[in-house]
């Protein structure tokens, strides 16, 4: 089934956002690559130090959220990681909402956002997510490094990628 997806996007974070967000992480990884319980437990606490840090400090970071009536179509993060640095986060599309420009259209916004703050990016993902990856090196995003990683129910090739603001 596919729906369509929303342009506008959400950046207030209400009651049940964070537990929607782990659980469209850890349901969509799963269906789709496999990995199982552990990597969506480390979501969990990424998206919990997250808003934490956030609920002390709102220049800390900044999640984007695409709904429909059937719940997360999207979501993308920015994370300070210290002074000028940031880290992208979360970044999925719903699979019913693919093809119509919203992964596009979330990391222009997060990548906007991150340019007014930051002067060096970085982000993790894994080998399989092609899509993804060139959208990344669209921008700039240039690879860092590639490691075998078996943490999260099968073996994947967990990519690391750097990018620097000129």
């Amino acid at each position: 089934m596919q729906v369509t997806a929303s342009s506008d996007f959400r950046t207030e974070i209400r009651p049940g956002d964070l537990g929607a967000v782990i659980a469209f992480q850890g349901r969509e990884y799963g269906e789709q690559y496999g990995l199982d319980f552990r990597f969506e437990a480390g979501v969990a606490r990424a998206v919990t130090e997250f808003a934490l840090a956030y609920a002390e400090d709102s220049e800390t970071g900044r999640i984007w959220l695409a709904e429909d009536e059937h719940g997360l179509t999207g979501c993308i993060a920015m994370s300070r990681e210290g002074g000028r640095h940031g880290r992208v986060r979360w970044f999925l599309v719903a699979r019913r909402a693919r093809g119509q420009g919203l992964g596009r259209r979330l990391f222009d916004e997060a990548m906007a956002y991150a340019r007014d703050r930051f002067d060096t990016l970085e982000l993790e993902t894994f080998s399989e997510l092609t899509t993804a990856a060139r959208m990344y090196r669209s921008v700039g995003f240039e690879l860092r490094d590639t490691q075998p990683q078996n943490d999260w129910g099968r073996e994947i090739q967990l990519q690391h990628y750097d990018l620097r603001f000129d």
